[in-house]
């Protein structure tokens, strides 16, 4: 019979949730309409790059704080619709959340996204 203290001695433990080193941000799966092989190819395209996108999203929250979609392409020289898709992904991982505070950007309010601490 085994001591039961010995059970656990070569478990790993779980990765903290909301820790960037924890996590696959370097996953190369990108969404694509299945429908469109123009949306595929693109997907397919972009598949290598889209981890290494999502941590300069994550890295620009980190260095600038809570940012607009909008500041976050500038701050990046990013595309919107590259840089959306990134920080969209980094929201479904709990990583990243809408502050709750708005800033107005050319007469139009935008959610100022920010790290989860």
């Amino acid at each position: 019979m085994t001591d039961p203290g010995d059970q656990n001695v070569h478990q790993t433990p779980e990765p903290a949730p909301h820790c960037p080193e924890t996590l696959d941000l370097f996953a190369p799966l990108v969404p694509f309409q299945r429908h469109s092989p123009t949306s595929y190819e693109a997907a397919m395209k972009i598949a290598g790059k889209a981890g290494t996108l999502r941590r300069q999203v994550y890295e620009c929250l980190l260095d600038q704080g809570p940012s607009t979609d909008r500041e976050l392409q500038l701050y990046l020289g990013m595309a919107g619709s590259t840089q959306r898709p990134r920080r969209v992904r980094l929201v479904e991982l709990d990583l990243v959340r809408d502050s709750g505070r708005k800033r107005t950007h050319e007469g139009r309010a935008a959610t100022l996204w920010e790290v989860v601490e």
